[in-house]
């Protein structure tokens, strides 16, 4: 599992950070005969001009781009908003493109990122904002409602997006998002977690999961839920019982936390 875990990671890194794509070059030598054989039996019946732009690996997926965490943990979050139906919604660093599209499609939402937004948003409002800035945040402090932070924490302070290199930056971050946290309020949390804590620089923390839930009591929160979510969806809730929903977890697994201020 070990093995597996790390090719996946390393493929991640050769693909995105690279742009080499061995599996998929490999895929589309395979491919092109099927390529040639459907184009030459359309060239027989169509007289029209014709280019050649080959689409080689859409026959062979699914019917969307479904298979990832990220899929999940978005249409996951938003219709638990939706549900919620809270007056006044902020986001944090979660993927525009994803989950803040979708909860944008029925209500208003502020978003606050290190990274510039270049465009306007129909029903999403911007700030730039250090989030392990205390100072940036204080017309925020106990004023949210309902506050969202998917897939992003993990990057504080790893200098990866722009971001001021600090060691302890999770921390600093997770303290500051909970101080923003109205009395009955709502936090919607995702980041990498595991049994043990480390770091692969530059890209991502992976945090202890008792680290989460040990801090979030600290800081006042209780925990509504907590699942894991993989390529596959969103397991069951285990409020209580922890050590059942990591007991089969390898070195990474999507953690989501749903917590409320007491």
């Amino acid at each position: 599992m070990k093995i597996k875990q790390r090719l996946i990671r390393l493929d991640w890194v050769v693909r995105n950070q690279f742009g080499l794509d061995f599996i998929k070059l490999l895929f589309s030598i395979v491919r092109i005969p099927v390529y040639i054989i459907d184009l030459i039996k359309f060239k027989k019946r169509y007289k029209g001009e014709l280019r050649i732009v080959p689409s080689l690996h859409d026959r062979y997926s699914s019917n969307g781009d479904y298979e990832h965490e990220y899929f999940w943990q978005d249409l996951f979050m938003a219709q638990k908003i939706f549900f919620d139906k809270p007056k006044y919604h902020l986001d944090i660093g979660s993927r525009i493109d994803g989950f803040i599209a979708n909860i944008a499609s029925f209500m208003e939402v502020e978003v606050l990122d290190i990274r510039k937004q270049t465009i306007k948003i129909p029903n999403v409002s911007f700030k730039q904002v250090d989030l392990m800035d205390s100072s940036s945040l204080e017309n925020y402090n106990g004023q949210c409602e309902s506050i969202s932070c998917l897939h992003a924490i993990e990057h504080f302070g790893l200098g990866r997006y722009g971001d001021p290199i600090k060691v302890d930056g999770f921390d600093i971050g997770f303290e500051n998002i909970c101080s923003m946290l109205a009395n009955e309020g709502t936090l919607y949390l995702s980041t990498p977690i595991s049994k043990r804590s480390y770091v692969e620089f530059n890209s991502n923390r992976v945090t202890d999961y008792k680290k989460v839930l040990e801090t979030a009591q600290k800081l006042g929160l209780i925990i509504v839920e907590f699942r894991t979510v993989t390529k596959d969806g969103v397991s069951e809730s285990y409020p209580n019982d922890f050590e059942a929903l990591m007991g089969n977890v390898g070195d990474y697994v999507l953690g989501l936390f749903i917590l409320k201020r007491c």
